[in-house]
């Protein structure tokens, strides 16, 4: 690590620097951690913005690590955040710097978003050309457990203000280093429905003395595909998917009860709330009719994330400056994922943006996927342009 270090101190240009970037990308993508596990990454990070004069404050919101630079006498102030948890995947991408812990792997990203951040933080204190402070955020905590939302409740914005704040996430399939922006409802809520049924078990030979939970979840699975088709708005976007079935050990016994997972996705509150109001009377209604009994555990998972609409355009010219017109999409989406971005959004103007990371880059989530390496100067080039741009506009 010091050899990598002293070979950044010695760099003046932030282009120059991919080398330097890559190493740092793919130390966290061997050394990958889980939620709430990120004690290692958050130390790392930590070491770096120490070492380049920020004002580090560790432990927010779990191994949340915030950076403050504040550089002449600007009022304003700018905050840009990174995720750095990682996914319970076992990787099979290949790659020379494949993770070293089994069954955890960066297979979102975020080893990528930490590290170009990172670059960005350097470059920033290299040269300081800005007037105001500025407050890197690396979030732990992104993949299900809102680690957002606990540095908003361990008192982020209070303790670190800003006028705005920023974010971005890679996109598969679109050509790396391509900067993609949407404006409002940008990406989409998700919520989770577990949907237990309760029936009567018995033996597969005398099926009319059971109440067959496993006949009711097939039935049910078709009649939820109804809830999207004739409930909400065609124009509207919602998705109701089932991704888990679970029922029964041995061929010949009916069992007592079966389980289904379902993920529930929309992008407007009156969606949001028609959604579950119809799943929920719709499953209760069905296992009824055939005679067994449900419990339903509906989770609201992640807001809609909604982008200002200024902060979107001036992240937008932002990026035009940086790589051309040709390399910026607007408007893209909406994007049917999900971000506990939102959070921030909810409190603060800002925008989220994406960033392409490859035509034939395999989807996020995926033990195939590998973050691109060519995007990090771009990312890391890209924030440091904003924060600059930003604190040098006038209140």
């Amino acid at each position: 690590m010091t050899s990598v270090k002293q070979h950044f101190c010695e760099l003046g240009d932030l282009l120059d620097a991919s080398d330097f970037l890559r190493e740092i990308r793919h130390h966290l993508h061997r050394h990958p951690e889980l939620s709430l596990h990120e004690v290692g990454t958050a130390a790392m990070v930590a070491e770096y913005l120490t070492q380049w004069g920020y004002e580090v404050t560790r432990n927010v919101g779990g191994h949340g690590v915030v950076g403050t630079l504040r550089v002449g006498e600007g009022a304003r102030s700018v905050a840009v955040r990174a995720d750095m948890d990682a996914l319970p995947i076992t990787e099979e991408s290949g790659q020379p710097h494949a993770s070293e812990v089994k069954g955890v792997m960066h297979a979102c990203g975020h080893d990528g978003h930490t590290t170009m951040l990172l670059g960005a933080a350097r470059q920033l204190a290299l040269s300081r050309n800005f007037s105001g402070a500025v407050n890197l955020v690396f979030q732990p905590a992104e993949e299900g457990e809102a680690g957002a939302l606990r540095m908003i409740e361990d008192g982020l914005f209070e303790r670190f203000p800003c006028d705005a704040i920023f974010g971005l996430h890679n996109q598969p399939g679109v050509a790396a280093g391509t900067l993609l922006f949407g404006g409002g409802a940008f990406m989409s809520a998700s919520d989770r429905v577990l949907i237990t049924i309760r029936g009567r078990g018995g033996h597969a030979a005398r099926p009319q003395l059971t109440v067959d939970p496993v006949l009711i979840a097939g039935s049910l699975i078709m009649a939820l595909q109804s809830v999207v088709a004739r409930n909400i708005d065609p124009a509207a976007i919602a998705i109701v998917t089932i991704g888990t079935v679970h029922a029964g050990i041995a061929t010949n016994v009916i069992p007592e009860s079966a389980t289904l997972g379902l993920s529930v996705r929309s992008f407007d509150a009156a969606v949001r709330d028609r959604l579950r109001e119809r799943i929920t009377a719709l499953v209760s209604a069905h296992v009824e009719g055939y005679g067994g009994t449900v419990e339903i555990d509906y989770e609201l998972g992640y807001p809609v994330l909604v982008n200002s609409p200024a902060e979107t355009e001036f992240a937008r010219q932002v990026a035009e400056e940086l790589v051309g017109p040709a390399q910026v999409v607007f408007p893209y989406g909406p994007v049917t994922g999900s971000e506990d971005f939102a959070y921030y959004l909810e409190r603060k103007p800002g925008c989220f943006l994406r960033l392409g990371n490859g035509v034939e880059s395999p989807m996020v989530h995926n033990a195939s996927y590998d973050f691109n390496d060519t995007n990090l100067t771009v990312g890391a080039a890209y924030w440091t342009r904003l924060v600059e741009r930003f604190l040098a506009q006038p209140l």
